[in-house]
Protein backbone atom coordinates (compact mmCIF):
# COMPACT_ATOMS: atom_id res chain seq x y z
CA UNK A 1 0.00 0.00 0.00
CA UNK A 2 1.07 3.56 -0.71
CA UNK A 3 0.08 6.28 1.77
CA UNK A 4 0.81 10.00 1.71
CA UNK A 5 -0.40 12.91 3.86
CA UNK A 6 -0.40 16.44 2.42
CA UNK A 7 -0.98 19.64 4.43
CA UNK A 8 -2.63 22.85 3.22
CA UNK A 9 -1.21 25.75 5.21
CA UNK A 10 -4.00 28.24 4.45
CA UNK A 11 -6.86 26.11 5.79
CA UNK A 12 -4.81 23.72 7.98
CA UNK A 13 -6.40 20.87 6.04
CA UNK A 14 -4.94 17.39 5.69
CA UNK A 15 -5.42 15.60 2.38
CA UNK A 16 -4.69 11.89 2.08
CA UNK A 17 -3.46 9.70 -0.79
CA UNK A 18 -4.10 5.97 -0.56
CA UNK A 19 -3.06 3.64 -3.35
CA UNK A 20 -2.50 0.02 -4.21
CA UNK A 21 1.16 -0.73 -4.77
CA UNK A 22 0.23 -3.55 -7.14
CA UNK A 23 -2.47 -2.01 -9.32
CA UNK A 24 -1.32 1.63 -8.84
CA UNK A 25 -4.94 2.78 -8.38
CA UNK A 26 -5.40 5.66 -5.95
CA UNK A 27 -8.00 7.52 -3.92
CA UNK A 28 -7.64 11.01 -2.47
CA UNK A 29 -9.53 12.08 0.66
CA UNK A 30 -10.49 15.75 1.22
CA UNK A 31 -8.63 17.52 -1.60
CA UNK A 32 -8.24 21.32 -1.56
CA UNK A 33 -8.89 23.04 -4.88
CA UNK A 34 -5.80 25.29 -4.80
CA UNK A 35 -3.56 22.22 -4.49
CA UNK A 36 -4.94 20.11 -7.34
CA UNK A 37 -1.96 20.77 -9.61
CA UNK A 38 0.43 19.56 -6.89
CA UNK A 39 -1.76 16.48 -6.32
CA UNK A 40 -1.53 15.60 -10.01
CA UNK A 41 2.23 16.04 -9.84
CA UNK A 42 2.37 13.62 -6.90
CA UNK A 43 0.22 11.10 -8.78
CA UNK A 44 2.53 11.30 -11.78
CA UNK A 45 5.69 11.02 -9.68
CA UNK A 46 4.34 7.90 -7.98
CA UNK A 47 2.96 6.48 -11.23
CA UNK A 48 -0.58 6.33 -9.82
CA UNK A 49 -3.98 6.44 -11.49
CA UNK A 50 -6.56 8.40 -9.51
CA UNK A 51 -9.84 6.47 -9.66
CA UNK A 52 -11.81 7.93 -6.74
CA UNK A 53 -11.91 11.06 -4.61
CA UNK A 54 -13.72 11.28 -1.27
CA UNK A 55 -14.99 14.30 0.63
CA UNK A 56 -15.82 13.59 4.26
CA UNK A 57 -18.46 16.36 4.34
CA UNK A 58 -19.42 19.73 2.89
CA UNK A 59 -16.53 21.90 4.05
CA UNK A 60 -16.82 25.46 5.36
CA UNK A 61 -13.14 26.43 5.51
CA UNK A 62 -11.95 25.51 2.02
CA UNK A 63 -13.26 24.53 -1.42
CA UNK A 64 -12.98 20.91 -2.46
CA UNK A 65 -10.80 19.97 -5.41
CA UNK A 66 -13.05 17.03 -6.33
CA UNK A 67 -14.47 18.41 -9.57
CA UNK A 68 -11.14 19.81 -10.76
CA UNK A 69 -9.59 16.40 -10.15
CA UNK A 70 -12.43 14.71 -12.01
CA UNK A 71 -11.85 16.95 -15.03
CA UNK A 72 -8.14 16.14 -14.98
CA UNK A 73 -8.33 12.40 -14.31
CA UNK A 74 -11.93 11.24 -14.89
CA UNK A 75 -12.06 9.92 -11.33
CA UNK A 76 -15.33 9.22 -9.50
CA UNK A 77 -16.44 11.58 -6.72
CA UNK A 78 -17.70 9.98 -3.50
CA UNK A 79 -19.56 11.34 -0.48
CA UNK A 80 -21.92 9.93 2.12
CA UNK A 81 -25.57 9.51 1.21
CA UNK A 82 -26.60 12.41 3.47
CA UNK A 83 -24.72 14.99 1.40
CA UNK A 84 -26.66 17.84 -0.23
CA UNK A 85 -24.26 17.69 -3.18
CA UNK A 86 -26.30 16.49 -6.16
CA UNK A 87 -23.54 15.95 -8.72
CA UNK A 88 -21.55 13.33 -6.79
CA UNK A 89 -21.28 10.06 -8.73
CA UNK A 90 -21.31 7.72 -5.73
CA UNK A 91 -23.16 8.22 -2.44
CA UNK A 92 -22.13 5.63 0.13
CA UNK A 93 -24.18 4.38 3.06
CA UNK A 94 -23.11 3.75 6.64
CA UNK A 95 -20.87 0.64 6.80
CA UNK A 96 -20.58 0.45 3.01
CA UNK A 97 -17.22 -0.67 1.61
CA UNK A 98 -15.36 1.38 -1.01
CA UNK A 99 -12.90 -0.69 -3.05
CA UNK A 100 -9.76 0.56 -4.78
CA UNK A 101 -8.01 -2.39 -6.37
CA UNK A 102 -7.23 -4.61 -3.34
CA UNK A 103 -7.85 -1.88 -0.75
CA UNK A 104 -11.12 -1.69 1.18
CA UNK A 105 -12.31 1.47 2.94
CA UNK A 106 -15.35 1.39 5.21
CA UNK A 107 -17.71 4.39 5.39
CA UNK A 108 -18.90 5.34 8.88
CA UNK A 109 -21.71 7.87 9.27
CA UNK A 110 -20.56 10.32 11.96
CA UNK A 111 -22.91 13.33 12.01
CA UNK A 112 -22.41 16.15 14.46
CA UNK A 113 -19.89 18.57 12.99
CA UNK A 114 -22.26 18.68 10.04
CA UNK A 115 -25.31 16.58 9.30
CA UNK A 116 -23.54 14.92 6.35
CA UNK A 117 -20.21 14.07 8.03
CA UNK A 118 -18.66 10.67 7.39
CA UNK A 119 -15.45 9.07 8.61
CA UNK A 120 -13.59 6.38 6.70
CA UNK A 121 -11.76 3.35 8.06
CA UNK A 122 -9.05 1.42 6.21
CA UNK A 123 -7.69 -1.41 8.36
CA UNK A 124 -6.28 0.51 11.35
CA UNK A 125 -6.28 3.90 9.61
CA UNK A 126 -9.20 6.15 10.58
CA UNK A 127 -9.80 9.25 8.48
CA UNK A 128 -12.12 11.20 10.74
CA UNK A 129 -12.70 14.37 8.74
CA UNK A 130 -13.72 17.13 11.16
CA UNK A 131 -15.54 14.81 13.57
CA UNK A 132 -12.62 13.82 15.80
CA UNK A 133 -9.45 15.89 15.84
CA UNK A 134 -6.16 15.50 17.70
CA UNK A 135 -6.83 16.90 21.18
CA UNK A 136 -10.10 18.34 19.93
CA UNK A 137 -13.38 17.72 18.15
CA UNK A 138 -15.15 19.45 15.28
CA UNK A 139 -17.35 22.43 16.08
CA UNK A 140 -21.09 21.85 15.89
CA UNK A 141 -22.53 25.34 15.60
CA UNK A 142 -23.27 25.52 11.84
CA UNK A 143 -24.39 23.45 8.83
CA UNK A 144 -27.03 21.56 10.81
CA UNK A 145 -24.42 20.56 13.35
CA UNK A 146 -25.47 18.89 16.57
CA UNK A 147 -23.44 18.37 19.73
CA UNK A 148 -25.67 15.46 20.70
CA UNK A 149 -25.08 13.77 17.36
CA UNK A 150 -21.35 14.48 17.62
CA UNK A 151 -21.22 12.88 21.06
CA UNK A 152 -22.94 9.77 19.73
CA UNK A 153 -20.67 9.62 16.66
CA UNK A 154 -17.50 10.00 18.71
CA UNK A 155 -18.27 8.02 21.84
CA UNK A 156 -20.47 5.29 20.37
CA UNK A 157 -18.79 4.82 17.00
CA UNK A 158 -15.21 6.08 16.76
CA UNK A 159 -14.06 5.50 20.33
CA UNK A 160 -15.37 1.93 20.10
CA UNK A 161 -12.59 1.16 17.62
CA UNK A 162 -9.44 -0.58 18.94
CA UNK A 163 -7.17 1.70 20.98
CA UNK A 164 -4.29 1.26 18.52
CA UNK A 165 -6.37 2.55 15.60
CA UNK A 166 -4.43 5.38 13.95
CA UNK A 167 -6.30 8.69 13.79
CA UNK A 168 -5.78 10.91 10.75
CA UNK A 169 -7.98 14.02 11.07
CA UNK A 170 -9.15 16.52 8.47
CA UNK A 171 -7.33 19.37 10.23
CA UNK A 172 -4.69 20.15 12.78
CA UNK A 173 -3.63 23.59 13.99
CA UNK A 174 -0.62 22.61 16.09
CA UNK A 175 1.62 20.67 13.74
CA UNK A 176 0.47 17.21 14.77
CA UNK A 177 0.02 14.64 12.01
CA UNK A 178 -1.69 11.69 13.68
CA UNK A 179 -2.78 10.16 16.95
CA UNK A 180 -4.46 6.98 18.17
CA UNK A 181 -7.91 6.28 19.50
CA UNK A 182 -6.33 5.25 22.80
CA UNK A 183 -4.44 8.52 23.20
CA UNK A 184 -7.52 10.57 22.36
CA UNK A 185 -9.53 8.73 25.00
CA UNK A 186 -6.87 9.58 27.60
CA UNK A 187 -5.68 13.03 26.62
CA UNK A 188 -8.26 14.80 24.42
CA UNK A 189 -9.68 17.52 26.71
CA UNK A 190 -13.07 17.56 24.97
CA UNK A 191 -13.55 13.86 25.64
CA UNK A 192 -13.12 14.09 29.40
CA UNK A 193 -16.87 14.33 30.01
CA UNK A 194 -19.19 11.97 31.85
CA UNK A 195 -22.22 12.14 29.60
CA UNK A 196 -23.83 13.78 26.57
CA UNK A 197 -25.19 16.72 28.58
CA UNK A 198 -21.71 17.68 29.73
CA UNK A 199 -20.44 17.48 26.15
CA UNK A 200 -23.29 19.64 24.84
CA UNK A 201 -22.56 22.25 27.51
CA UNK A 202 -18.84 22.20 26.72
CA UNK A 203 -19.47 22.71 23.00
CA UNK A 204 -22.05 25.46 23.57
CA UNK A 205 -19.47 27.53 25.46
CA UNK A 206 -16.68 27.49 22.85
CA UNK A 207 -17.70 30.87 21.35
CA UNK A 208 -15.82 30.29 18.11
CA UNK A 209 -15.66 32.87 15.34
CA UNK A 210 -17.59 32.15 12.15
CA UNK A 211 -15.31 30.94 9.31
CA UNK A 212 -14.57 33.92 7.06
CA UNK A 213 -15.69 32.40 3.76
CA UNK A 214 -18.27 29.91 5.01
CA UNK A 215 -21.15 31.06 2.79
CA UNK A 216 -19.06 31.09 -0.38
CA UNK A 217 -17.27 27.83 0.42
CA UNK A 218 -20.41 25.90 1.34
CA UNK A 219 -22.16 27.09 -1.80
CA UNK A 220 -19.27 25.98 -3.99
CA UNK A 221 -18.81 22.69 -2.14
CA UNK A 222 -22.44 21.72 -2.67
CA UNK A 223 -21.40 21.84 -6.34
CA UNK A 224 -18.25 19.85 -5.45
CA UNK A 225 -16.01 22.80 -6.20
CA UNK A 226 -17.43 23.62 -9.63
CA UNK A 227 -17.67 27.31 -10.50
Amino acid sequence: MIFKQVFDIKSSTYTYFIASAKGREAVIIDPVIENVDSYIKILNELDLKLVKVIDTHIHADHVTGATKLKKATNCLRIMGEHTPADTVEIKVKDDEIIKIDQIEIKAIYTPGHTSDSYSFLMKKFLFSGDTLLINGTGRTDFQNGSSKDAYDSIFNRLLKLPSDTLLYPGHDYNGKKSSTIGDEKKFNPRLQVNNVDEYVELMSNLNLAKPKLIDENVSRNIKLGAN
